[in-house]
């Protein structure tokens, strides 16, 4: 199976987070970090997601 990559929009879209939020999160290392996928333009592979929504769940537990 292809690991999707996902842009900033999307990453909004399905983590709930503003995108100033999720940088200040990989900045303090508790969000996954982007990919590079051209000169400007970065992704977040949809696996990297899905692993942190599954740690956030064993948070609330």
């Amino acid at each position: 199976m292809v690991d999707k990559i996902r842009r900033l929009p999307q990453v909004v879209e399905y983590s709930g987070l503003s995108s100033s939020t999720i940088y200040e999160q990989i900045a303090e290392g508790t969000f996954p970090k982007p990919i590079r996928i051209g000169k400007r333009a970065v992704g977040w592979t949809e696996s990297s997601l899905t692993a942190w929504v599954a740690s956030k769940q064993v948070d609330a537990a």
